[in-house]
């Protein structure tokens, strides 16, 4: 996908709500060495799909870029929650939210 169907995707969807962060930001925030923390007890295919949520993406869009299903993405979703200890929210706090948060402070940065 080139440079500008990237930046236009990212336009829609930080129009639409969502939120969008440059994938390399990501990538480089993944290489990161961490030494503890909740985040080390996630799978690889955990923090694979934590990283699509990070950059802002849709289920429906992070299984069709894994070749997986949306099922499978919301149990790896599922299990992050679980092993970063985000309960169900009473609709005053998105879990998403806050396990993108983890990610980012986990890697050293947001």
């Amino acid at each position: 996908m080139g440079r500008v169907e990237q930046f236009l995707e990212a336009l829609d969807r930080v129009a639409a709500g969502g939120t969008a962060l440059d994938p390399e930001v990501v990538s480089q925030l993944l290489t990161r060495k961490s030494s503890a923390g909740p985040l080390q007890s996630l799978t690889a295919r955990e923090r694979e799909v934590l990283e699509h949520m990070a950059q802002g993406k849709a289920n429906a869009t992070i299984a069709a870029e894994l070749t997986v299903s949306e099922r499978a993405v919301s149990k790896h979703i599922g299990s992050i929650f679980a092993k970063l200890g985000l309960e169900p929210d009473d609709g005053t706090v998105h879990r998403r939210v806050l396990a993108v948060l983890a990610y980012l402070e986990g890697r050293g940065g947001y």
